[in-house]
């Protein structure tokens, strides 16, 4: 009984079938014998050469779009489902690529952008690194750590997909490629001689930086002027910041080479700490006075 049934609905398929393409030739016949009169009636009633080419290119062009609309017309439907079909099949390919269309689409905008090169140091969400590779679906990082704060290499690689360029922020810490202005922050207690580490920190920073600071000042105005910028100011510097009530942060600001971040900071910071003491002065305590005995009779 099913294999019946199976073979009547395949025939019902096959009559509506061979109906619809039945349609399509009478179709395609007369839009045929009627450009076939149509050109031969243009040819006998108009002398103007110029006008009865115009007349039968226009004749043909609207014969043309009659026949697609017609065939559009007894294929809807089947034109339809075949539309479905391939959005349901376009939807599944997207689905099943979705992080591989990411990653091409992050390449792309990573590339539009110029975001980095090879050799910048870089940070995107939480990883951190010198990039020494990059591709249309991943981007490979020397990683840079422990922290945001540290300049040296931690000695493992971490291979990033291109797909967190669409949706995170890209922080290029080597901007300026050559030349760098490097922040670091010294802590303090409020009650310690922050005055003191202040002005030793900026002394030992100005003598670290001096050999280069010329070079570093012609580098940035030629990069600001490349950008159409201002000029930074390339001095060391050491500004204040007020991270809670009993401390002071020494905010430090140096120009080094992009290599060397690390290098001249901890030089910085060994020399000040080894040749100055920054600890709070002992109180001094006035003595008291005694004062005379109200009992004694004079």
């Amino acid at each position: 009984m099913e294999f019946w049934t199976d073979f009547f609905a395949s025939f019902e398929i096959s009559r509506s079938t061979a109906r619809l393409i039945a349609s399509s030739v009478v179709l395609i016949a007369g839009v045929s014998i009627l450009r076939f009169l149509l050109g031969r009636f243009i040819r006998k009633s108009v002398n103007s050469s110029e006008l009865r080419q115009r007349w039968l290119v226009q004749s043909r062009n609207g014969l043309l779009l009659i026949l697609l609309l017609g065939l559009m017309m007894i294929w809807a439907t089947e034109l339809r489902t075949f539309a479905l079909s391939i959005v349901a099949i376009a939807v599944a390919f997207v689905v099943a690529t979705k992080e591989l269309i990411l990653c091409l689409t992050g390449s792309i905008v990573k590339s539009a952008g110029s975001s980095f090169n090879i050799g910048d140091r870089i940070q995107v969400k939480d990883f951190r690194g010198d990039v020494v590779d990059q591709n249309l679906l991943t981007t490979t990082l020397l990683e840079v750590g422990p922290g945001k704060l540290s300049h040296q290499r931690t000695g493992r690689m971490t291979v990033i997909p291109n797909a967190l360029f669409v949706s995170e922020a890209v922080i290029n810490e080597s901007y300026t490629h050559d030349w760098v202005l490097h922040v670091f922050t010294v802590p303090f207690k409020r009650e310690e001689n922050w005055k003191l580490a202040k002005q030793a920190i900026l002394d030992t920073a100005n003598q670290y930086c001096a050999p280069y600071l010329e070079d570093v000042r012609r580098y940035m105005k030629k990069k600001s002027e490349q950008r159409g910028l201002e000029s930074p100011s390339v001095d060391p510097r050491v500004t204040l910041q007020v991270a809670t009530a009993g401390e002071i942060h020494l905010v430090v600001r140096i120009p080094v080479k992009a290599g060397q971040r690390s290098f001249i900071e901890q030089s910085i910071l060994t020399d000040v700490f080894v040749n100055y003491n920054f600890a709070p002065a002992p109180a001094v305590v006035a003595p008291k006075t005694q004062e005379p005995d109200s009992s004694k009779e004079d």
